[in-house]
């Protein structure tokens, strides 16, 4: 991969791309590109965090594990954002599991190196603090969610979520994957995705999700989907300005 190439993809977190040239420059020689795959575990609860990462291609879930094997996503990170956050806050070792939902592209660093410029108290510290905001407002929306909404609402906010952070339109996600994400059986997500796909919304088939009708799917998803997406989108414009 050639520099311009790499500083291309670089670009394409929204956090990076954000940053001014001087502390861009700063990081850039730290920078590592790296290809994310399905399921990959980027740091387990409790692990000290050696590695940040900046998604440009992949999704990345926050999961809480249960004592009974149960898993339940509490958060979801793709190029909007960055995992590996609590780093920064001085805690240094994860309060939940990092794992890869879409495989593709990300961008790491060691996290002393980006604590050592986050604590510099520069734009990079401004953008973090700005996307903890958004993050906490995902966190505890997905909270509310899960105790108010039905499979099938639940199911099409997530499903929409997913695709704001990743380039394609094409989900590659199996109904295992989905009911361990959303922490249901297997037969809600059956029913609940054969109804949106009856209803003409998605189209659905080996393990692939496409999005066929947004406007419609949104339609159907909790008010959650808005709430989170409004906050991110207001946050965004922020950066903007810093």
């Amino acid at each position: 991969m050639s520099d311009s190439e790499a500083n291309e993809l670089y670009r394409k977190n929204h956090l990076l791309a954000a940053l001014p040239t001087e502390e861009y420059q700063r990081l850039l020689p730290h920078l590592e590109v790296v290809s994310l795959s399905h399921r990959q575990i980027l740091h387990e609860i409790n692990e000290i965090i050696e590695y940040i990462y900046f998604p440009t291609q992949a999704l990345v879930s926050m999961v809480s594990l249960m004592e009974d094997g149960a898993t339940l996503e509490v958060g979801v990170i793709g190029r909007d954002g960055i995992v590996g956050l609590p780093v920064c806050w001085g805690g240094g070792s994860a309060t939940t599991q990092a794992i890869v939902q879409i495989p593709g592209s990300a961008i790491r660093i060691t996290a002393d190196r980006l604590k050592a410029e986050f604590d510099r108290h520069g734009v990079l510290y401004r953008l973090i603090l700005l996307y903890t905001q958004a993050l906490f407002t995902q966190v505890a929306q997905t909270a509310a969610c899960n105790s108010r909404h039905t499979v099938e609402q639940r199911l099409a906010r997530w499903l929409l979520s997913i695709e704001d952070r990743i380039e394609s339109e094409q989900l590659l996600l199996t109904q295992e994957f989905i009911a361990q994400m959303l922490g249901i059986r297997r037969s809600g997500v059956t029913v609940a995705a054969t109804a949106l796909q009856q209803a003409g919304m998605i189209r659905y088939s080996r393990g692939k999700i496409a999005i066929v009708d947004r406007q419609l799917l949104q339609s159907t998803a909790c008010e959650c989907y808005k709430v989170v997406k409004n906050e991110f989108d207001r946050l965004i414009r922020l950066t903007h300005n810093i």
